[in-house]
């Protein structure tokens, strides 16, 4: 069977099929073959992952393209122009590829860190605009969608599963929530990654106010051991969303209240175990 090389950023790109419609697939190309040839660059799969994973597993023949591209930029936008016109997106994964199309756009036009700040403006706007006219919205709907894919992708980049959580609607995350996670730091998006893999992830989490500890009903029916690990787990992650914003500021008074909060919460746990 052909090598094939999988490349995490284009396949983390594409939303995850339904396992019904995945097993519906599987007997397909059981019965009647892979009929539609994988699509690939440089030797990277860029599209026909599922059907490249279920040749794999039955050892069923397939055929294959190949397509050329002037950069990864190019390709990432070959994928999400790819996607939109086949599948049914939902509204969450169609801001993702709009904003990744954005960002693509972007890097391809050339935009860099040496470019002045009013030859950047000019670029983000046209790219804006350009991809309105393209998708039939808003220029300001495009800079969201930018900043949406860009938490997104930051949660990614510590939880793989959230992300896919977040794009499969699998999570109460939606285009509003995004928005508002869009102006926290990497280190607090991460944590919040790690509660929306963990199911503990709420939307009030991030909107208290920052210099002071949420305070977490204690749960008083701790028989299971995995009860007891979630709640010690939010607690303490959230604090750690609180210290990091305290640490900025060097408030210490603050930092002391914080943690004595926390050691507070911990305690009282303890004494009713």
């Amino acid at each position: 069977m052909q090598k094939i090389i999988i490349d995490d950023e284009f396949r983390f790109l594409l939303p995850t099929l339904e396992n019904k419609v995945y097993v519906e697939l599987e007997e397909d190309i059981i019965q009647n073959g892979c009929r539609d040839a994988l699509v690939l660059w440089n030797g990277i799969l860029i599209d026909g992952y599922n059907r490249y994973s279920i040749c794999f597993k039955h050892n069923i023949p397939f055929k294959t393209i190949d397509m050329e591209f002037s950069s990864r930029e190019d390709v990432l936008i070959w994928i999400i122009k790819n996607q939109i016109m086949r599948r049914n997106l939902t509204p969450i994964q169609l801001t993702h590829f709009r904003g990744v199309h954005y960002r693509a756009e972007k890097k391809s036009r050339g935009g860099s860190k040496e470019k002045s700040i009013r030859q950047n403006d000019v670029l983000k706007m046209s790219t804006s605009k350009q991809l309105a006219e393209n998708y039939k919205v808003s220029p300001s709907t495009i800079d969201r969608d930018a900043k949406a894919a860009n938490v997104i992708d930051a949660i990614g980049e510590s939880s793989p599963e959230a992300k896919r959580m977040i794009l499969a609607g699998d999570t109460k995350i939606d285009r509003k929530t995004l928005k508002e996670l869009s102006t926290m730091s990497t280190d607090k998006l991460s944590v919040i990654g790690k509660l929306i893999e963990d199911g503990t992830f709420q939307k009030a989490d991030y909107k208290k106010d920052q210099t002071k500890i949420i305070k977490e009903p204690v749960n008083h029916n701790l028989g299971k051991a995995n009860e007891l690990e979630t709640l010690i787990n939010k607690i303490t992650s959230n604090f750690y969303i609180n210290f990091q914003e305290l640490k900025k500021f060097k408030a210490s008074a603050e930092v002391k209240k914080t943690l004595r909060n926390h050691i507070d919460m911990l305690e009282e746990i303890y004494l009713q175990i």
